[in-house]
Parts: C-alpha cells; sequence; structure tokens
C-alpha cells in the first residue's frame, strides 16, 4: 500500500510509524521545513517540504500512484482544500482529520465522507473510561453508534450459564472470550466462568446497562 500524509505533526508522524509498520510505503508532507527536517530524521520514509493544497507538490508526490491519502494537519481549512484536489486523481481512499466538529459538514458535501477528530474521539473514549472504570478497552465503529469493549464477568447470576443464553440480544453481542490469554470465538453452549474476560459488540449508549448485567 502507498499512503501520502499531509501533516508532519503529532497525529500525522504517529500515524506514519504505524503504518510504516504495517508494510506501507509512506510519503508525508510538512509545510514547516523545521518541522519537515526533524520529521525526516524520525521516520523511514520520503518526507517532502512543501504543501499539500499544491496540485503540483502533489504530483510530485506521484498522487495518482496513491492508495490513500489522508490530511492530518490541525488546519481544517487546508485539510479541506487538500482532500479537494486529491480527487480528481482518484486516489481511492480519503481520509480527513477535522479540528471543529462544525467542519464536518462542509468535508461531507465536497464527497470526503471519512472525516475523523482525534479531539472528540479521546474525549469521548476518556467520558466512557471515568464512567465506566471497570471497561478495559474501548473501540468505537462507524459513526460512534456501536462500541467494542472488553469487560470481566463478575455477576454470578450469569456464571454457570450457556453463552447462548445471554447473547445476542438487541443491545450485545459476546464475539469473543479468552483462555490462557489466547482470543476464543465462544460456541453457543459453552459456559460462562466467574472472572472470564470477554470482548462485546454493542450499540451506544447500553454501556452501562450492559455492564450492570453482566459485572453488578
Amino acid at each position: 500500500m502507498y499512503a501520502i500524509i499531509m501533516g508532519g505533526g503529532r497525529v500525522g508522524r504517529a500515524l506514519a510509524n504505524l503504518l510504516i509498520d504495517s508494510g506501507a510505503d509512506i510519503t508525508l508532507i510538512e509545510s514547516d521545513e523545521a518541522l519537515c527536517n526533524e520529521v525526516a530524521a524520525d521516520l523511514d520514509a520520503l518526507v517532502i517540504h512543501g504543501n499539500g493544497t499544491s496540485s503540483k507538490l502533489l504530483e510530485e508526490t506521484n498522487i495518482e500512484d496513491a492508495d490513500c491519502f489522508i490530511a492530518t494537519t490541525g488546519n481544517d481549512e487546508a485539510n479541506l482544500l487538500s482532500c479537494i484536489l486529491v480527487r480528481k486523481y482518484d486516489v481511492e481512499t480519503i481520509v480527513a482529520r477535522v479540528s471543529n466538529p462544525d467542519h464536518e459538514e462542509a468535508f461531507k458535501e465536497v464527497g470526503i465522507d471519512k472525516v475523523i477528530s482525534p479531539e472528540i474521539s479521546a474525549a469521548r473514549d476518556l467520558a466512557q473510561y471515568v464512567t465506566n472504570p471497570r471497561v478495559s478497552k474501548l473501540t468505537t465503529l462507524g459513526e460512534g453508534d456501536a462500541e467494542i469493549i472488553e469487560m470481566t464477568i463478575t455477576n454470578k447470576k450469569v456464571v454457570g450459564k450457556r453463552f447462548k443464553d445471554i447473547s445476542p440480544t438487541k443491545d450485545y453481542i459476546i464475539v469473543a472470550t479468552y483462555k490462557k490469554g489466547k482470543l476464543i470465538i465462544p460456541q453457543p453452549d459453552d459456559t460462562i466462568n466467574l472472572g472470564e474476560k470477554v470482548s462485546l459488540l454493542l450499540k451506544r449508549g447500553t454501556l452501562k446497562k450492559v455492564s450492570k448485567k453482566l459485572e453488578n
């Protein structure tokens, strides 16, 4: 996979490292010369000093060969403009970071459907951890309407029951359990043990209800 990232700040650099670790080829564009030099020394990738809102510079990155383009700067206007320019090159996946949620609609109106706000996502996750401290892991899916969480079975009322007796429901489904640290897909007739860690896919807004059923 060939990915082009615009922005060498914390988000862009962290993303680049993750994609490099997964085997992707990366080109990163950064407009600040000092930061560009810093990122170039840190990343095993091509780092270009320039403006990602320039068609000429985008073509220098071989944008027509890119599988994805991700605009990660903290400037919503620059991210929007670069994504609009990239659309004409038929890049399959275009993702934009948005800092101000009020700007999200503008991205969608021009056809950029993959819009992500790290700040809002982090705030949402922190709120979940604060209100539900026993949840050990949380991942938000889609537009935030579903979540995958890990929790430990501590409610003795469900211990000894079969998985098919308590899952799936309209609010959640238990998608995995763990035996000696290994992930296992639970079978309908498998029984639930006290202290067993499970992963659940649940609808947003049902965490408190599900936690009460499985943990209390």
